[in-house]
């Protein structure tokens, strides 16, 4: 059967972040025989990178496609966590329906919220499954009604309301059409996905019109656009017209490679046809939302919108008495280079050059989203500095307005006064709360600099049991002055290695970030004030050694451990006057002035 006469289903798996959708795809591949029974596939297949299995989180949008009773099933993977949103939005172009998970005992939660407006706004229908329904402390029937309540909240219509639900766990690759019937395996979510998503109904017969909706990089195929053929037939070795809303340039492109996913890998074909996902390689110039036509018909597809990025933060060319020692991109020129291929391939990702000419202004969608492309270009081999993460505002109807966001916590009982007191202090407006077994769970509308090094210290005041979840709520006036760090730094006023004697003596100043034998510098800070105010301090000094002896013998030092910050608590830590050193081996907080005097004169002058 050739792929234009094959039955086909689109379908977008969406949820908020660890609700099971890269493990019930996982499932899904073994249920449709996707995989050879001897074939060894590690979990969460689909989770391919690096920084995807070590987090937990789907971080880019992945596609795949499945054969079952004689229908294509194409699926796309979608991030879970509200930084990786713009992945989400692009993506659901490509999909006719999406499957929308919800944990049976946690419930819709910011994210279900918004991947489901976005779902709502392209005209989608939802299909809805109860998932982890083994949970010994699930509560299906109330999660229903909370997902009933959120589809009325955001303005679903009638057909939309009237959506199938199946419950099941992916884990253990079994659905039902009830919580109670008896697990088997995934069949029931099979036939629902063939009876309920609507077919493309695209024309396959008419001119081309092919539309990118992610862009990554191939060492031998070169750039690669994955989308949706929406009219025509895309064909291998032809030259379509790239067009883009907007613009009368529309220059032909030679269509180098031709793929289509068949499981996790992409098979070479010579057609794809109106309906199906296609990966197109080899056009060098294609980016995100643009559109390949009949150069006769050149109709490009309206361009994809993207919510707009809430923060910003700026790179440097790293000028620390360290440079160039651990890196092996170090150049502005460099760094240049490869923030253009990050943008290139995220278009929620927008990056601009600063007067200095040394430093690149980034935007994203948060913390973690700009976290995550400094982690891959440290381990990538380059070498820069970050200043300190800032919202982004705007003019709203002639007010200057910020991002506000959603946010859940889920704590003990017994830590939730900590915790609404603590967001009450940062600008939070409580919405919700209610009890869900020995848990308590809040919503908060939050300023979005309110959250900004909020996760640790929720962390903090619920004895590590805390989970923060968020996601961008609407633009609104400027919520007033919020309380950052109140504790000062500790600032080596030295280079050299750090020296066990002089941090056991210096031990009573406050907690240290590095340990005896770390390379430090004058100007990096090398740990935490007790007190409010910066602290410099020698932590290099050595012991002064005599041809007397003492009489007691030299006591062994013991010192406590120092404390390590992960690259998100290193971003939300820093503060205006101070840079995060970023290098393959080492993160390095330093004063953004290294010098002692020169700080000093600098802060009298702000003073004056």
């Amino acid at each position: 059967m050739s792929p234009s006469q094959q039955p086909l289903k689109n379908i977008a798996i969406v949820a908020h972040v660890d609700h099971g959708k890269t493990t019930l795809v996982d499932t899904m591949f073994q249920f449709a025989g996707t995989f050879r029974e001897n074939q060894l596939v590690q979990e969460r297949a689909l989770d391919s990178g690096d920084q995807e299995r070590e987090r937990g989180i789907t971080i880019l949008a992945k596609n795949t496609a499945i054969e079952y009773k004689g229908t294509r099933i194409n699926i796309v993977d979608t991030p879970g966590h509200a930084d990786f949103g713009g992945q989400v939005e692009r993506t659901l172009n490509m999909a006719d329906a999406v499957l929308l998970l919800v944990d049976s005992f946690e419930g819709p939660m910011p994210q279900t919220r918004f991947v489901l407006k976005k779902a709502f706004e392209a005209g989608l229908r939802a299909l809805v499954m109860i998932n982890k329904i083994d949970r010994p402390d699930a509560r299906p029937a109330a999660v229903l009604d909370e997902i009933f309540d959120l589809f009325v909240e955001l303005g679903a219509e009638d057909e939309q309301l009237d959506f199938p639900v199946i419950y099941g766990s992916g884990r253990d690759g079994y659905a039902m059409l009830e919580p109670d019937d008896s697990p088997k395996d995934l069949e029931p979510l099979f036939d629902l996905i063939l009876s309920s998503v609507p077919d493309p109904g695209y024309d396959a017969s008419g001119p081309l019109q092919f539309q990118a909706a992610t862009i990554d990089y191939d060492d031998f195929l070169g750039r690669i656009g994955t989308g949706r053929v929406v009219r025509g037939v895309l064909r291998q070795g032809k030259r379509p017209a790239r067009c883009h809303e907007g613009t009368e340039w529309a220059p032909t492109a030679l269509v180098k490679g031709l793929f289509r996913y068949e499981g996790l890998q992409r098979v070479p074909v010579d057609t794809v046809s109106a309906g199906d996902i296609a990966v197109v390689a080899g056009i060098d110039e294609l980016s995100i939302g643009d559109t390949l036509c009949d150069p006769e018909h050149k109709e490009p597809l309206p361009a994809i919108k993207i919510d707009e990025p809430t923060l910003s933060m700026v790179f440097h060319v790293n000028n620390s008495p360290f440079a160039g020692r651990e890196g092996t991109f170090v150049t502005s020129r460099q760094i240049l280079a490869r923030l253009e291929r990050a943008a290139l391939g995220d278009a929620a990702l927008q990056f601009s050059t600063t007067a200095t000419g040394d430093a690149f202004e980034v935007k994203g969608r948060g913390v973690m989203h700009l976290g995550v492309l400094v982690e891959n270009m440290r381990r990538e081999g380059y070498e820069f500095a970050v200043g300190k993460p800032h919202v982004i505002t705007k003019e709203v109807d002639g007010r200057r307005c910020e991002p506000y966001e959603r946010a859940t916590i889920e704590v003990p009982g017994e830590s939730a006064g900590r915790i609404i007191e603590y967001l009450g202090r940062r600008r939070g407006e409580m919405l919700h709360m209610e009890s869900l077994g020995t848990l308590t769970k809040v919503e908060f509308a939050v300023p979005a600099r309110g959250l900004i090094g909020a996760r640790t210290a929720l962390l903090t005041l619920s004895q590590g049991e805390a989970i923060l979840a968020h996601v961008f709520e609407d633009w609104r006036t400027d919520g007033g002055p919020i309380p950052r760090r109140t504790n000062g730094v500790l600032v080596s006023s030295n280079t050299g290695p750090a020296v066990a004697y002089a941090l056991f003596g210096l031990s009573d100043r406050g907690e240290f970030f590095v340990s005896p034998g770390d390379e430090i510098y004058e100007g990096m800070i090398v740990g935490e004030n007790n007190k409010t105010g910066d602290l410099p301090l020698n932590a290099c000094r050595m012991k002064k050694q005599t041809n007397i002896r003492s009489a007691n013998k030299d006591q062994s030092v013991k010192l406590a451990p120092p404390r390590v910050m992960s690259l998100e608590e290193c971003l939300e830590y820093i503060e205006d006057d101070e840079l995060l050193e970023v290098t393959p081996h080492n993160l390095r907080l330093r004063k953004r002035q290294l010098d002692a005097d020169k700080r000093r004169k600098a802060s009298k002058t702000v003073t004056a």
